[in-house]
């Protein structure tokens, strides 16, 4: 009796095994809730979140509104400027030995070169160097009959340290300005050798973050100049007259263009003030001494205050020790002289010195708005950046444009998956519903599963939920045509029902890893959007086998034990056809020929930037405005004529009130002309408003290196896909699955081209969408195929294996086909214009992707092989 015991206890019966099943699958749903509640109830508790669930769902700055940035630090100026400053601290040590040094020009950034006054001074201008400046090299120069010269230039490991120091200090304190300004959640990560990414999501206030960011924060007391019978606006015009300079340019250029002209150790700034009655900006030349007499350093506090003549804001600084002791000396020292206050190379204020300040405080006025001090005081406080900053890459979205991304997306998802359901519904009766239960799960988990990674959603993760949503209608329509298939031999329902899940797995498994090794590399080797695109559609992938295989399966088991299904009722909208479809692989391959070698040339275009590139791949930037009223385009053309921005490309967006601002440039670091744009719009057009919805502005470094990341992760995948394929059917499978998706992606490509869509990132990952896709697509042709191929007998010809092999599958290639198309065809009447292209061009792409699983992929099989 022992053994009979222990075999009955080794193996549960099925309806305990079900229970379990149905026991994990509801605490799953249960989790799957708590980690989402977050997400969609503001009020959870904090104790939820702390101890149940992570943040929830966040959204990316498309969908939430807010900035991305990318700032290059221009280590080359930060070596520049500590050599300027070890220059110039070497030349007052000189001078307090009485050595006079006359700067000369290197011709060189790194190089700064003095001419001394005798042969006699180079034994101590040495001494003093190797005592007091260890990170200086000094070269000599003592000629005969000339002043001897010294060149300076920074030790390596004076290099070393700025180059491996610059970029972190520049992050750490853009960090505590973002604190300081106020800004939740933000994502400060470096990026590369001399690069920093910054997202500002919700930010109320662009501009003023912007320049918040942007400012180095150099600040420098200097004294004004009493020299007299110095003319400074007669030599500012001269210079102007010589086009050595113009307005607007480095201060840095003038006096280099004008350094003959000026009294020895004196330079030109600009001091900047608004009139409080009209508001005008007032720039008055000053005239200063290059000498510094003390720095930010010495700045312990800054904070803004009320008061003045017009009680207006201004900054009062609190100065360390040192800085107070030293600020006591340097008013002593000048008193009855104006003392400067320069910040970033422009004179903020610059008050006469009336008697010796003790206490260590002073203020910076100037007309400040209550923001412009605020914002002024935290760049104070937190010091300043060790070298100047680049905005190499600008994308902002407004926040109502956000919200409207957002419903418009939501509204027309909804709408087209609740399309496919009733679809599904109608056409496959009670299993439908249940295809429908595992869609809704699969959506579910795919939104925990973010959560939990705390991931984003973004624009292009939507067309990941997208593709995911096809491949899960894709998994269980291949289940149920299996079934079908199956009922039809005379098996029972129950037969029928496991032997559709058995049949189907291994095609479902080989169509979701193909897909899945496509992501892989797409999330290593993309940038930002693709990464998003590539993490929503593996999570989606993962979740789709486990609710295709196990929950559709237990769902089926769950019903049969309750009362038993007695048939199987399914629509057929196409009978199995026995069409010849290798009779028509001349014609098929002629027009790809054609097509492909238009997306080639296509591709050909693109490189060289004479197609229709988008700000994403061309550099420069795209302004989109929302407009009060009705407005016309001859209008706002002839607001733009005569101004910088004359060349922009100008589009309407129909009955939306959107203008769009498009102007290409090849520059390293951005314009920001939406400044201009705003200016030109609201002083020319002055009956309507004009409302900055979004703005991506974007360096020609970044955009070159998205579009080489895109092919690089394309090719990678593609590769990935041909290994795995051969290993698993040959490699004549892999290379024509790989040979099928680059047809389907360069026809796509071809007709974009043709048609003059501008080709963005969006428009990318509608192609490797469409990439996912079609190699889905061919799997399930090739698993047919391979199956056929072992169960044919010797009189079969692969021809006909073929034949047979798509006519078996054509009506699940048309079914999920039509699914795929509704939620598409809904997103781009209902989307909004953001993904108008995206969801035409997927559109497009689903039907060359069919056309071309049928086609091409089975045809390319019998190349070289023989009938």
């Amino acid at each position: 009796m022992t053994p009979n015991i222990k075999k009955k206890s080794a193996r549960l019966p099925m309806k305990s095994k079900l229970k379990i099943k149905l026991v994990l699958l509801f605490c799953l749903v249960c989790m799957s809730g708590i980690t989402l509640m977050p997400s969609f109830y503001s009020s959870t508790p904090d104790w939820w979140k702390k101890y149940m669930a992570p943040e929830g769902l966040r959204l990316g700055l498309d969908l939430q509104g807010g900035m991305h940035l990318v700032l290059k630090v221009n280590l080359p100026k930060a070596e520049e400027n500590a050599l300027q400053f070890a220059a110039n601290d070497l030349k007052d040590t000189l001078a307090e030995e009485s050595i006079s040094a006359v700067r000369t020009p290197s011709g060189q950034a790194d190089t700064i070169v003095f001419t001394l006054p005798n042969a006699s001074a180079i034994g101590k201008v040495k001494t003093i160097i190797d005592s007091e400046f260890p990170n200086i090299n000094v070269r000599i120069d003592n000629k005969e009959g000339s002043f001897p010269r010294i060149a300076l230039t920074l030790t390596q490991e004076k290099k070393d340290f700025i180059y491996d120091n610059a970029v972190n200090q520049s992050l750490e304190i853009i960090r505590n300005r973002i604190d300081q300004f106020g800004v939740a959640e933000p994502v400060i990560i470096r990026q590369g050798n001399d690069e920093i990414v910054i997202q500002l999501p919700g930010v109320k206030d662009p501009k003023r973050a912007l320049k918040l960011l942007g400012d180095t924060a150099q600040l420098e007391f200097k004294v004004v100049s009493d020299t007299p019978g110095v003319n400074l606006r007669q030599i500012i015009n001269q210079a102007r007259d010589t086009k050595k300079w113009q307005d607007g340019e480095d201060t840095v250029k003038l006096n280099r263009a004008i350094e003959s002209l000026l009294p020895e150790g004196t330079s030109i700034y600009f001091e900047k003030d608004i009139d409080p009655k009209t508001g005008k900006e007032i720039v008055t030349p000053l005239l200063l001494e290059n000498k510094v007499l003390m720095t930010g350093d010495m700045i312990k506090d800054a904070q803004v205050r009320i008061g003045g003549t017009f009680n207006e804001p201004y900054v009062s600084l609190d100065m360390t020790g040192r800085g107070g002791r030293v600020f006591a000396k340097i008013t002593e020292q000048n008193v009855g002289r104006r003392m400067a206050i320069v910040l970033d190379n422009v004179v903020r204020s610059a008050p006469v010195i009336r008697e010796r300040i003790i206490g260590g405080s002073a203020q910076i006025s100037g007309s400040f708005s209550h923001e412009d001090a605020a914002d002024l005081a935290i760049v104070l406080r937190v010091g300043a950046l060790p070298a100047p900053v680049d905005i190499i890459q600008n994308v902002t979205v407004g926040a109502s444009l956000g919200q409207d991304s957002i419903n418009k997306g939501l509204y027309s998802g909804l709408f087209g998956t609740l399309l496919v359901l009733i679809f599904m519904a109608i056409y496959y009766r009670l299993s439908g519903v249940i295809a429908n239960t595992a869609l809704f799960l699969n959506i579910l988990l795919l939104f925990t599963g973010l959560a939990i990674l705390n991931a984003t959603l973004t624009l292009p993760g939507i067309a990941g939920i997208i593709l995911s949503i096809g491949m899960a209608v894709d998994s269980n329509v291949l289940i149920f045509e299996r079934m079908r298939d199956e009922y039809t031999l005379g098996k029972s329902v129950r037969a029928s029902i496991n032997a559709g899940f058995d049949k189907a797995f291994w095609t479902i498994v080989d169509s979701q890893v193909t897909t899945l090794i496509t992501a892989m590399a797409l999330f290593l080797f993309g940038t930002g959007p693709i990464k998003g695109f590539a993490i929503t559609l593996s999570l989606g992938i993962i979740f789709n086998l486990f609710t295709a295989l196990f929950f559709s399966r237990t769902m089926f088991e769950t019903i049969n034990s309750i009362r038993p299904m007695k048939t199987l009722k399914f629509m057929e909208l196409v009978k199995r056809p026995s069409i010849d479809y290798l009779s028509l692989r001349k014609i098929s391959f002629t027009i790809s020929t054609v097509m492909v070698i238009i997306g080639l040339f296509a591709v050909i275009q693109i490189g060289r930037g004479a197609a229709n590139l988008g700000v994403d791949f061309s550099g420069g930037s795209l302004l989109q405005y929302k407009v009060s009223s009705d407005f016309s385009m001859s209008e706002v053309r002839n607001a733009f004529k005569g101004t910088p921005l004359e060349g922009a490309n100008l589009q309407e967006v129909e009955n939306e009130h959107q203008l769009m601002i498009k102007l290409k440039k090849s520059d390293e670091t951005v314009a920001n002309l939406s400044e201009q744009a705003d200016k030109i719009l609201g002083s020319k057009i002055t009956d309507k408003t004009f409302t900055l919805e979004s703005q991506s502005e974007i360096g020609s470094s970044v955009s070159a290196v998205l579009r080489d990341k895109a092919i690089l992760a394309i090719v990678i995948s593609m590769v990935g896909v041909i290994l795995y394929l051969a290993l698993r059917f040959d490699f004549r499978f892999g290379l024509a699955a790989a040979a099928a998706t680059f047809h389907d992606v360069l026809v796509v490509l071809g007709l974009c081209w043709l048609m003059n869509i501008e080709i963005t990132l969006l428009i990318v990952t509608a192609l490797l969408t469409l990439a996912g896709y079609s190699l889905n697509d061919s799997v399930v042709v090739f698993d047919r195929i391979r199956e056929n191929t072992q169960k044919a007998d010797k009189h079969d010809s692969f021809f006909s294996i073929i034949n047979n092999s798509v006519n078996q599958v054509i009506s699940r290639t048309i079914i999920v086909s039509l699914t795929t198309v509704l939620v598409l065809l809904v997103l781009f009447l209902m989307g909004g214009p953001v993904i108008h292209d995206f969801s035409f061009t997927l559109l497009i792409g689903i039907i060359v992707g069919t056309y071309s699983s049928i086609f091409i992929a089975s045809p390319l099989l019998t190349i070289k092989k023989k009938a």
